[in-house]
């Protein structure tokens, strides 16, 4: 779908593609809701599956829901008031069974959705929900009210309740080394951001570990 001061989605897949084959990795992302529909949703999939069996480069996809409140487009009246929540749901889910096998990880984003929406889709498809972030200001200037920034313990929290098990991971999904480890939760718990310093759920197989933080292999 062309999109005014985006590049044409051709230019941003052989962008891509050069920068998988020359071995840089990225996530790939989809904002929705707007003024999409769920056949340009699947269409945006399609594509991120072929060019994902072209190079392998990809991390992760990252579901960004479209915040309308303050937004230009919804104010003139052309887009729609952001996804419902079946919408939601449904994206991340649909994400996770057409992307299976090619791009492991799917994340969803509490800033935009808050803690109990974030859960749901970690319930539904979604495996990783970002960062801890510090003083984020996208989503909040276009009217997203769950806040800026979550500490470590806040996320782990938010998994727990939920019967998985947090486990800290680099940007491209290895395991930390356990000082950069250990770094992450000194920065976070003094309200900065940290480096690589993302979290991802995984489902509880066994009673969760005294220590938070537990490192898992991606």
């Amino acid at each position: 779908m062309p999109t005014k001061g985006k590049l044409p989605a051709a230019t941003w897949r052989e962008i891509v593609k050069t920068a998988h084959e020359v071995g840089l990795r990225s996530s790939s992302t989809m904002m929705y809701g707007h003024v999409d529909k769920p056949s340009h949703w699947v269409g945006h999939l399609r594509t991120l599956a072929r060019l994902q069996d072209e190079t392998g480069g990809f991390t992760a996809f990252v579901l960004l829901q479209f915040v309308h409140l303050n937004s230009p487009v919804y104010l003139a009246g052309v887009a729609h008031p952001g996804p419902t929540a079946p919408e939601n749901r449904e994206e991340h889910a649909v994400a996770r069974l057409m992307l299976y096998g090619r791009i492991d990880h799917v994340q969803t984003s509490w800033v935009k959705l808050g803690a109990s929406g974030t859960q749901q889709m970690i319930q539904g498809g979604a495996d990783d929900l970002g960062g801890t972030l510090m003083e984020e200001t996208i989503s909040r200037t276009a009217g997203a009210d769950h806040g800026s920034e979550m500490t470590v313990d806040q996320i782990e929290a938010l998994v727990r309740a939920i019967g998985r098990t947090p486990a800290q991971r680099t940007s491209t999904y290895g395991v930390p080394r356990a000082e950069r480890h250990a770094v992450a939760r000194e920065y976070a718990s003094r309200g900065f951001a940290a480096t690589g310093g993302l979290r991802r759920s995984q489902p509880s197989t066994q009673p969760a570990p005294q220590q938070s933080g537990r490192n898992q292999s991606g």
